[in-house]
């Protein structure tokens, strides 16, 4: 995609949400919104999708990142999907989450944001998070990360040895469990506890 067919999809996006808006203000109280029936569809959907592991998942709470980015459930209970499946997930929670976490901060020089992230998602980063976070797991979440760690996936880190990536595997694959039980309270705590280093 070119910038201007970027800037022009920007410009398109802005519109229809200025109409939307100016047609939910003209709307009287009480009115029945024409857009009511497919309201009433999409909600379904999304209370299906969420209660895929809503009723296993009693620590399921608000999401913390402020938004909810849980638009496709998987298509299996999330204790059945493969570890190496989980991780691929996780990987992908656990980097958008340091991501968010390093542009919090004042330095935005690209360099030192690519640097800085390296310290968190390296191979060896997350095995010494995952160190960290053993103590504190439950009978559950210790039983994920076993199977994590005894994934053969067949691949291997590059600046890693063995164990760091097995590891390394075991700490996204309960990011990646925790994240489809949507139990948002335990992994925002967590991840939390990823960032605590003392070579920042």
């Amino acid at each position: 995609m070119t910038g201007g067919e970027y800037k022009e999809g920007v410009r398109e996006a802005l519109v229809r949400t200025s109409s939307s808006e100016a047609a939910a203000e003209a709307q009287q109280p009480g009115e029945p919104s024409p857009a009511g029936s497919e309201a009433s569809v999409a909600g379904g959907h999304n209370e299906a999708a969420s209660g895929l592991t809503s009723a296993s998942s009693p620590t399921s709470g608000p999401d913390p990142f402020g938004l909810n980015l849980f638009a496709f459930p998987p298509s299996r209970a999330p204790r059945l999907l493969n570890p190496l499946v989980l991780a691929y997930v996780g990987d992908a929670v656990y980097e958008v989450f340091i991501r968010q976490y390093v542009v919090s901060l004042t330095n935005h020089k690209p360099d030192h944001l690519h640097r800085l992230s390296t310290k968190y998602v390296s191979a060896k980063a997350q095995a010494r998070a995952l160190t960290r976070w053993l103590p504190l797991l439950t009978e559950e979440e210790s039983d994920i990360v076993k199977r994590g760690r005894n994934a053969k996936s067949g691949t291997t880190a590059k600046n890693a040895d063995v164990l760091e990536y097995r590891h390394s595997t075991a700490f996204e694959c309960l990011i990646g469990y925790l994240y489809y039980c949507q139990r948002w309270e335990r992994l925002r705590f967590l991840l939390d506890l990823a960032l605590e280093r003392d070579d920042v």
